[in-house]
């Protein structure tokens, strides 16, 4: 314990010399600079200043803001501090305490900061040019960490009103949360340091640097120039950016490397590790962009991170326990006088000691173990605690009440008929030793239910269910018990519901087992009569020859209860016929459209043929000419005396054929007579013609894509009359179905 102590009073001092030099100064730690555009080129400013609070002899927040308006470009060196575009003295409207944070597990030194509020309406016409609002003032705590010359770097909070953000009457973002006034060493940083923009544009945030303002307070001669303490009003853009203590700080690292600070662009989410002690200037930019990409803004926050030693704090929690109303946690347990406690207490590496403590028969007895196990030595009312380290700042304690009830035993019987299905009779034996039972609840294992003592419950399928039951005393207690149950009886009455009685040879049958109750746990043996068996619950049995056929079945449930029953003359198989026939010839054509069918079947009496193109006919052996080419699927229906029927489908194919003949010459004299050489024959169906006839030098003297063209002696149809002779002649073409056809011959012109 004196260990512990030592640690807290070295923490306290290095407290002591880091904060109270920023504490007792007069300085300003952050600030930000908003607009809001109310319409009619009328803009709303606020001004947020942040100072040290606790502390004597601080500086008071102006009562007056020296708020200067310039319009530039953004390098307004042109203009004077003495001709700005306009100035206002801002009045202040408000202070108000920033909140501390709330650290679970951390107390953090008692640090204060106060927010001062200023806002005002500014009348700005639509520029081409930028609007630079800004407020500068005098000074940083001389113990800041991470800049050179803190004591003589001042502030300066400023917002720049674009061209682009004037058209579209713009809004700022405006940052939502102020950052934690002062972080603990050591312990991981999470800040949602997000903005919201009342425009919807989409805003990028980034770690970025503060702005130098103001002089030293000795420069009180110059106090309102720019580089006094107060300028009045704020001088003219450019401004200077804070000189950081480099290499290890920059704007981008302001608390070192070792913290690993980082802002995510999209969220605004700040996270780091801060590790050294001291102060830090931080700032934060929030971009603003339209949708074509366009910079309508750029917000910074300016402020102070206080990095400190805080004392860790702890919390005593019993676990598997109920808290009440007076804050007590209730362990109850019944028959039990044995009780295993759960320690749930935090932050575990803060805890040094810890000390259980019970009242038992007027006697404190304590345990050190961090979960002990308690034998109380009777039922009734045990009260105690859990104290972590005690005696010290860093400590907690957990108030503990034990209640001891009576041993309560749930128990049941039950009865049943095992091979008759019916209800099973449930009875309760369980035993409560505070004498009442107030409860009972029952799960049959199947989803059933009941609440009552004794329950009768049926069960609408066989199998192993594990019945339970659970039973409630008068004081709470609970117990369960269980018991497995074999419900395996079997069918009072055997019914089958066969799809059909009667069936053509071969037939198929689907007995369908309608008996309850059974499941595939039992074992069914089915006899249809013609030697053939099965064993599931409903059977597909194909009978393949004609008769009338007694059917058995015998079922035996996995307990070995036993029920047969036989069906006489239950199904009967009628013949069938066999249908068959073929036909010539057997590659029928548009030439050779005719077909010859000739019946091959058995037992039949009537016959039925559909030829596939519309037609049909009854005669046993028909015949049939098919109009046009293609597949057909003919079917044959033949029916036997009994009614029974047969089909039988086969394919015919009408094959489209091509036939065509050239002649060996003709006269093209003009009479009337043999003028024209031209193929004949049947080409339906043909694609891709092409007709060729060349001279014996191969000169072509005719050519043509169309089977009806004919060659009339001319050089190609329009010139002069080719000589008598012998002319080689070319004819290829596609056949309906792809075959490939070429004919060679010879044409002699005669005259």
């Amino acid at each position: 314990m004196e260990n512990h102590l030592s640690v807290k009073n070295a923490m306290a001092i290095v407290l002591t010399l880091l904060l109270p030099l920023g504490l007792q100064a007069k300085h300003i730690i952050g600030g930000v600079m908003t607009y809001a555009c109310l319409g009619d080129d009328t803009y709303e400013i606020t001004l947020k200043i942040y100072r040290d609070g606790n502390c004597t002899d601080c500086a008071d927040f102006d009562a007056q803001a020296f708020i200067a308006v310039y319009n530039c470009s953004g390098n307004c060196s042109g203009q004077t501090q003495a001709n700005p575009f306009l100035e206002i003295n801002a009045p202040l409207l408000s202070v108000t305490d920033v909140e501390r944070p709330d650290y679970p597990c951390l107390i953090p030194p008692d640090v204060k900061v106060e927010e001062g509020l200023y806002r005002f309406e500014l009348q700005l016409p639509q520029s081409p040019e930028s609007y630079f609002i800004a407020y500068q003032r005098c000074c940083r705590n001389v113990t800041i960490s991470n800049i050179i010359a803190p004591g003589d770097t001042g502030s300066t909070f400023f917002t720049e009103i674009t061209p682009q953000a004037q058209q579209v009457c713009n809004n700022s973002p405006v940052f939502n949360e102020f950052p934690p006034i002062i972080i603990c060493a050591g312990a991981p940083l999470e800040f949602d340091h997000s903005a919201t923009d009342v425009d919807g544009h989409q805003l990028v945030y980034s770690l970025c640097s503060s702005y130098d303002g103001g002089g030293n307070l000795l420069t009180d001669p110059l106090y309102l120039t720019c580089e006094g303490a107060r300028p009045g009003p704020a001088c003219p853009p450019p401004y200077n950016t804070i000189n950081f203590l480099g290499p290890n700080f920059t704007p981008t690292q302001p608390m070192g490397p070792e913290a690993n600070l980082q802002i995510d662009p999209n969220t605004g989410l700040l996270t780091g590790t801060p590790i050294n002690l001291g102060q830090y200037v931080v700032a934060v930019c929030v971009q603003e962009f339209d949708a074509t990409g366009n910079l309508l803004s750029t917000t910074t926050r300016d402020f102070q991170f206080n990095v400190a030693p805080c004392d860790p704090t702890v919390e005593a929690v019993v676990g598997a326990a109920d808290l009440n109303t007076d804050q007590e946690y209730v362990i109850v347990s019944c028959g039990q006088n044995t009780v295993s406690f759960t320690n749930e207490s935090f932050q575990e590496s803060f805890i040094e000691t810890y000390n259980w403590s019970f009242m038992v028969e007027g006697q404190e007895v304590s345990f050190s173990d961090w979960e002990p196990a308690i034998n109380f030595p009777d039922t009734g009312t045990y009260f105690g605690n859990l104290i972590l380290n005690p005696n010290t700042q860093c400590g907690d304690t957990a108030d503990i009440r034990v209640i001891i009830y009576p041993a309560i035993e749930a128990d049941f019987s039950f009865d049943y008929d095992t091979c008759v299905a019916g209800p099973t009779v449930f009875t309760d034996a369980s035993f409560s030793g505070s004498g009442q039972i107030t409860g009972w609840s029952w799960t049959f294992g199947d989803g059933g239910t009941a609440g009552d003592q004794n329950p009768v419950y049926t069960y609408a399928t066989p199998g192993n269910f594990p019945a339970t039951l659970t039973v409630t005393d008068i004081n709470n207690c609970q117990d369960t018990y269980t018991l497995p149950i074999e419900y395996f009886p079997v069918p009072e009455l055997i019914v089958i519901a066969p799809s059909d009685f009667t069936g053509c040879a071969p037939a198929d049958i689907f007995f369908n087992n309608l008996s309850t109750p059974i499941s595939e746990a039992y074992d069914i043996t089915w006899d249809f009569g013609d030697g053939g068996v099965d064993s599931v619950i409903s059977p597909t049995y194909t009978y393949e020859a004609p008769g009338t056929y007694t059917v058995s079945i015998d079922i035996v449930s996995p307990i070995g209860c036993q029920i047969d029953t036989t069906f006489g003359d239950l199904i009967t198989i009628l013949p069938s016929p066999v249908a068959g026939f073929s036909f010539t010839p057997d590659r029928p054509s548009n030439l050779e459209p005719l077909v010859s069918f000739f019946d091959e079947s058995t037992g039949a009496t009537r016959w039925s043929y559909d030829f596939g193109d519309g037609n049909q006919s009854i005669a046993p052996s028909p015949t049939h000419e098919f109009r046009d080419t293609g597949v057909y699927e003919v079917r044959q229906i033949v029916t036997h005396p009994s009614g029974c029927q047969d089909t039988l489908v086969q394919l015919l194919d009408v094959i489209p054929q091509v036939r065509y003949f050239l002649p060996n010459a003709f006269t093209p004299n003009q009479d009337g007579l043999n003028d024209e050489y031209l193929g004949t024959g049947v080409l339906e169906g043909a694609t891709n013609f092409r007709m060729i006839i060349v001279n014996r030098w191969g000169e072509t003297v005719f050519e043509t894509n169309d089977p009806f063209d004919g060659w009339n002696g001319r050089k190609l149809n329009t010139g002069n009359f080719v000589q008598n002779g012998v002319y080689m002649v070319l004819v290829t073409f596609t056949g309906p179905r792809g075959d490939k056809y070429e004919y060679k011959s010879t044409a002699t012109v005669i005259r």
